[in-house]
């Protein structure tokens, strides 16, 4: 392939990845895409029934925290996630229930989220979001698994803005 061809297939790659979390818009930037330009399996193309799942996994995130009860999030996590942030310029791995002992330590938060970028390849996918819990804001990248027909949050790193 030559380097302007390579070019190309990048800037639509990445501009298609872009899109997801608004499926309107991804759908029909990928019909139109992926029928001209590239195979479908290399566009980010996102059905309805993968986005509801991965925002039910999302969702039981936010709620438990609005709730401050982390029975509520346990239902979107793989039982072995983890939780990474950077704390004094040093990476740091908990296990998740680091976040549940939060939530339940804590107790109810104001919170709210919005998908910024996501990627879904079969059964993975990788999900940015911006959220605010409380007073912080912070940007969430996520890692999910389906699990035979349900996406569970295998990995959550974090950001304080």
């Amino acid at each position: 392939m030559n380097k302007i061809m390579i070019a190309g297939l990048t800037a639509i790659i990445v501009g298609l990845s872009s899109c997801c979390g608004n499926s309107a818009k991804c759908e029909a930037v990928a019909a139109a895409k992926c029928d001209t330009v590239c195979e479908k399996h290399i566009c980010c193309q996102a059905t309805p029934d993968e986005i509801e799942g991965i925002r039910k996994a999302l969702g039981y995130y936010t709620e438990a925290a609005i709730k401050g009860d982390s029975k509520i999030a346990m239902r979107g996590f793989a039982p072995a996630a983890t939780m990474s942030y950077v704390d004094a310029d040093s990476l740091v791995t908990v296990p998740i229930q680091s976040l549940y002992d939060y939530y339940d330590q804590t107790g109810p938060h104001n919170a709210t989220y919005e998908i910024a970028d996501c990627s879904v390849a079969g059964d993975v996918a990788m999900v940015r979001i911006e959220s605010k819990f409380g007073e912080n804001e912070f940007t969430d990248m996520f890692t999910l698994v389906k699990d035979n027909s349900d996406w569970k949050i295998v990995s959550k790193v974090y950001q304080i803005k």
